[in-house]
């Protein structure tokens, strides 16, 4: 077992750390740069083709019934995540700059993840056929809200005023909500209308789609990074900022997990839906924020605006693989 299996550390968190440091040290520039703008186009639509090849209708339709359920889920996912990302403008500017503080904000407005928040509560031993449900619907969801949220939580905070005196970042959101159906999500509705016709080939190549997948996204972290270095991200972020960006998703985290543990429990729901609501609803999609980001935001932001998202990925990965086993040596324990 490798030392960063014995600390729970995503192996692909290290390689998303090496892309980053190859960024740092060999941005792409000029020419080289244009090609690789064009090919992280390319990537993201096959991103989201294979994301609509691999819904399968039949688990969504298994688990649609659970209506109080997914609600509950959706509260978290797209209204407790805004509010408190809202509440963090009273650490600004102490803690954060206004631009990474626009990086949390976009953090908090994303969809749930769908791979992860399945398999954790599937460990934990929780309601599977619901989770399924639930995360790709959020998936779904968030393509069109994430981007309306985005825009609704900035105007918020410059309404409140940015007491740095900064311009904060300003998405054109219907110009936005249109590249993303171009770029996301007519690839996603080509690659489900296509399931009849690949769907035993999508499954008899899980890892070939799991290698696309990931490369998609190291493309586009290292094309964002790339552009971030040259517009002197390292000048703006220092070790104590990467520290506090830690911290404050920590905390964001622990919050969120505790009001869905509670709300859980004081509405009523079985133990195997209480974990169904923590796992799915404390989850924010790396998969999906990469290239929504890369639309939504000018290029040279798309670097600081991903740092918040790519440190929560990890510490929520850590958090909820040691509750993931706990509950499942509760549920084992109490059979």
């Amino acid at each position: 077992m490798g030392w960063w299996q014995k600390l729970k550390i995503d192996p692909f968190l290290l390689t998303l750390i090496t892309v980053v440091m190859i960024a740092s040290f060999f941005p792409c520039e000029g020419e080289v740069k244009t090609w690789f703008q064009h090919l992280t186009t390319a990537a993201i639509a096959l991103l989201f083709f294979m994301h609509g090849a691999k819904l399968s209708r039949d688990a969504i339709l298994a688990g649609i019934g659970h209506w109080r359920l997914h609600l509950i889920i959706f509260f978290s996912t797209f209204v407790l995540f805004p509010i408190l990302g809202m509440g963090l403008h009273f650490i600004v500017p102490e803690w954060m700059s206004s631009t990474v503080y626009m990086g949390f904000l976009y953090l908090c407005a994303l969809p749930a993840t769908v791979q992860s928040a399945i398999a954790f509560t599937s460990v934990a031993r929780g309601n599977v056929a619901a989770a399924i449900c639930s995360a790709s619907a959020s998936s779904l969801l968030g393509v069109f809200l994430s981007p309306l949220l985005v825009g609704f939580l900035i105007q918020i905070h410059d309404g409140v005023g940015d007491s740095t005196g900064n311009s904060a970042v300003h998405p054109d959101t219907w110009k936005a909500i249109k590249d993303i159906i171009l770029q996301l999500m007519v690839p996603f509705i080509v690659g489900h209308l296509s399931r009849p016709l690949i769907a035993d080939w999508v499954e008899r190549h899980k890892k070939l789609v799991n290698v696309t997948d990931r490369s998609s996204i190291l493309l586009v972290v290292y094309v964002a990074f790339s552009e971030a270095v040259v517009e002197g991200i390292w000048h703006k972020i220092d070790a104590y900022s990467l520290v506090m960006i830690g911290i404050v998703c920590c905390v964001l985290l622990a919050m969120v997990l505790t009001i869905n543990v509670c709300s859980s429990r004081l509405f009523g729901f079985s133990k195997e839906d209480e974990i169904t609501i923590v796992f799915c609803g404390s989850k924010k999609s790396l998969a999906n924020g990469v290239p929504m980001a890369n639309v939504l935001f000018p290029a040279a932001m798309v670097g600081i605006m991903l740092l918040p998202l790519m440190i929560f990925h990890q510490i929520q990965l850590m958090v909820c693989a040691v509750l993931a086993n706990r509950y499942a040596a509760r549920r084992k324990k109490a059979e």
